[in-house]
């Protein structure tokens, strides 16, 4: 069962650092926070990639990503029972179904957060043409079985390794189609979301219409609710019965992670010892950051997100439905415009390069040309720009 997590926790998460330093909870604490986080080396070892964009620009971009991952961030398998609870199964595959660029500038301004489609159709260094969401899974496995006749016989350094050659190629993957440097990474799978929406006592939503789905076990009501656990994730993950499958779905990522921020951020949430012990057990079991990011300095850069100052878009994409040479249903987009409208959300890094005709989309002789069609008629995939807050929830499909 796939299953699309919102990136938004990852921020809920860094978040409370910048809060605990604006409330006066102190370096200790601060320090039990950075202490409780799995680190990787992932843009270390970037930073030698050929025709990176620049470092210095003027602002920390973060990379969000949201894993269906099965284990814990140990790599250890989660037991049955906490399955159940997560409404999914064992699998051996790995999908980064939720993939948010977020740019926290260093004069405190307003951040902004770019989601891109998990279908959208790019290529992966070694492999060729896929889905985004399929960059690390696809590295990790072909890096496994690499290994594994090489003669490395120990599971868990195969893992390892795997772990840290998709998250690789997943970081390129972003930069070379967002035109944006990664400066920061941080990851977080299906059972940290479970526990960091019970941490903050739930997330309040509104929604439409009644909806339900068994793939993903949603089952709401129409109108305001509260929602944790399971329930929460049953919210993000739907994508049938809702209009625009993957992008409807990206719109309810987003507000609800403007509501888990919002609830974050409220007054007593981390005063609490219990929630934030609950916080910090949440965080050691479930996120992945860059070695080089440092808490108490994003912190500093971060005092705007404590007010919520966050805007949310997504990227323009040229068709939804289009079909790959497997027939898989895949989202295409021309690059080009891509980095267009990414400089002008984010602010411009340095010049953008001029649309050209070659998009990433399926070959087909009888289509006329994609880009062209996106020239002429957009795509808007997000209505009008979200605040990170606003009075009570945004009712969404």
């Amino acid at each position: 069962m796939k299953a699309a997590v919102i990136a938004g926790r990852v921020l809920v998460a860094l978040l409370s650092a910048a809060v605990l330093v604006a409330a006066g909870y102190g370096w200790s604490t601060l320090r039990r926070v950075q202490e409780s986080v799995n680190t990787t080396d992932v843009l270390t070892v970037l930073s030698d990639v050929p025709n990176a964009p620049p470092a210095n620009d003027g602002a920390t971009d973060i990379l969000l990503v949201g894993s269906d991952s099965r284990t814990d961030a140990q790599g250890v398998p989660l037991p049955d029972h906490v399955l159940r609870e997560l409404r999914t199964e064992a699998t051996d595959t790995l999908n980064t179904d939720t993939i948010i660029v977020m740019r926290v500038p260093h004069d405190g301004s307003k951040a902004h957060a770019v989601s891109i489609p998990r279908d959208t159709y790019v290529p992966i260094p070694d492999i060729g043409q896929e889905k985004i969401n399929s960059a690390y899974g696809l590295t990790k496995f072909f890096t496994m079985e690499r290994l594994a006749a090489q003669g490395l016989s120990d599971l868990t350094e195969r893992s390892k390794a795997g772990d840290q050659a998709g998250r690789r190629a997943l970081v390129q993957v972003v930069q070379e189609l967002t035109g944006v440097r990664v400066d920061h990474y941080a990851e977080i799978n299906l059972y940290g979301f479970y526990l960091l929406t019970e941490v903050i006592g739930g997330v309040e939503v509104c929604l439409r219409q009644a909806t339900s789905d068994p793939d993903s076990g949603a089952d709401f009501r129409a109108g305001v609710q509260t929602i944790s656990g399971g329930d929460a994730l049953a919210f993000v993950r739907q994508r049938k019965g809702i209009p625009n499958g993957d992008l409807g779905r990206i719109t309810r990522q987003q507000v609800f992670m403007s509501a888990a921020m919002s609830k974050l951020l409220s007054a007593g949430t981390l005063a609490d010892p219990a929630r934030l012990s609950g916080l910090l057990d949440a965080v050691s079991k479930s996120i992945v950051v860059d070695e080089g990011l440092d808490l108490a300095t994003f912190a500093g850069q971060a005092r705007g997100l404590a007010g919520g100052n966050v805007e949310f878009a997504t990227i323009p994409v040229i068709d939804v439905g289009a079909r790959n040479e497997r027939g898989q249903s895949v989202v295409t987009v021309d690059p080009a415009q891509v980095k267009v409208f990414v400089s002008a959300i984010l602010g411009e890094k340095t010049p953008p390069p001029a649309p050209t005709t070659t998009a990433s989309t399926p070959s087909s002789p009888t289509e006329a040309s994609p880009t062209r069609r996106f020239a002429a008629r957009p795509l808007n995939l997000d209505g009008p720009r979200r605040r990170a807050t606003q009075p009570g929830p945004p009712c969404v499909d």
